[in-house]
């Protein structure tokens, strides 16, 4: 009989961030993989929808992966009460965070423990779902899957689910390649190429932006800064909004996004804690040298492609920041290193391990 294989597509209704991307990469790399496989040795895969996802949110070209909209309720009810019938015998496979309580044969993916390690950036209501929501899931026979080693680790030491229960599925950038720039933004805002420093990243205080506005303070000439992605708290951009050439963008396409990496001097992301930390890899593969703080799942993603900062230090940040500005040589060995770096991780290798765990659970 041959094996099937059933995707929740509830992300497909949510704003499109980390874990939304990582889901829609996925399931367009793994329909391609599918599609070089022969017809008789493949899974069946149906992408399972909720009815309030509009058609412009559906991923489009796929060739193997059918997409199945069906239901009438809407979000955590859809998924709970709704998705287990259609998957029905299917393994269910969960790409981001969520799942049923109830289906016999599922794969979850979850992408870090980020409620546990820092639970002061969400709600309380939404830490209590999830608790409680993988406290059942570990009792029962579901398979997991998340996005680092580092990660996989910390599923293990806050949700208490077995290491040998876990796959790593990481994430990749190779999106990047076949986006073309939108280089309007940087006339728009008036930025000099190699003479900004960017930030890319929500507002969480793990993200810990404070030491971005210590350690600018530390340099004698400051770059313009340019914070992307919605990532300035009200603190942090009162702190450095004297400084000139300061720019506060909130969410913006990719497209304006490959032009902001391509055109900075550094992108610097000094977060605390990151299952996986999608930015630095996205800016290797830019050609964009990152400094990132030697903590979480930083250092296994970035190797040797990345300067270091102790995510306490500000004055580190400043003196790696002083010699990417003055020492080009520096820069373009890690240009070089990143993109080497950029090519490690891929959405084919991903959805090749993706589908084997799938497959084990068949």
């Amino acid at each position: 009989m041959k094996k099937e294989i059933a995707i929740n597509g509830r992300f497909l209704s949510q704003p499109l961030s980390g874990v939304q991307r990582y889901a829609r990469e996925l399931i367009g790399a793994l329909d391609g993989v599918l599609s070089r496989a022969g017809a008789e040795v493949r899974p069946s895969v149906t992408l399972c929808v909720p009815p309030n996802v509009q058609p412009t949110a559906l991923p489009d070209g796929l060739k193997i992966v059918k997409i199945r909209q069906a239901g009438r309720l809407t979000g955590h009810l859809w998924e709970q009460l709704e998705l287990p019938r259609l998957a029905r015998d299917a393994v269910l496979v969960s790409l981001t965070n969520s799942a049923p309580f109830l289906h016999t044969r599922q794969l979850v993916v979850i992408h870090d423990a980020a409620i546990r390690a820092h639970p002061s950036d969400y709600r309380w209501a939404y830490r209590t779902w999830y608790r409680i929501l993988y406290a059942t899931l570990r009792r029962t026979s579901a398979r997991f899957v998340s996005v680092s080693a580092f990660s996989a680790a910390e599923v293990t030491h806050h949700f208490g689910v077995a290491a040998d229960r876990i796959a790593v599925v990481p994430n990749a950038a190779e999106q990047f390649e076949r986006l073309p720039p939108d280089c309007s933004i940087l006339r728009r805002l008036h930025l000099p190429k190699r003479g900004y420093i960017l930030v890319v990243g929500g507002r969480s205080g793990r993200k810990n932006l404070a030491l971005v506005g210590q350690a600018l303070a530390h340099l004698e000439r400051c770059p313009p800064l340019v914070v992307a992605g919605g990532g300035a708290s009200r603190a942090f951009a009162a702190k450095v909004s004297g400084m000139p050439g300061s720019v506060f963008l909130d969410h913006v396409s990719d497209g304006a996004i490959k032009a902001l990496y391509e055109h900075a001097l550094c992108l610097v992301f000094p977060s605390r804690y990151e299952g996986f930390g999608l930015p630095p890899l996205e800016a290797m593969a830019c050609g964009c040298p990152a400094i990132v703080s030697r903590a979480a799942s930083m250092p296994e993603v970035c190797g040797d492609a990345a300067l270091y900062c102790d995510p306490d230090r500000p004055d580190m940040l400043a003196a790696n920041i002083r010699l990417l500005a003055t020492d080009p040589a520096l820069r373009a060995r890690l240009i070089e290193r990143g993109a080497r770096r950029a090519r490690l991780f891929s959405w084919e290798s991903s959805a090749r391990k993706l589908l084997e765990a799938a497959s084990a659970r068949a």
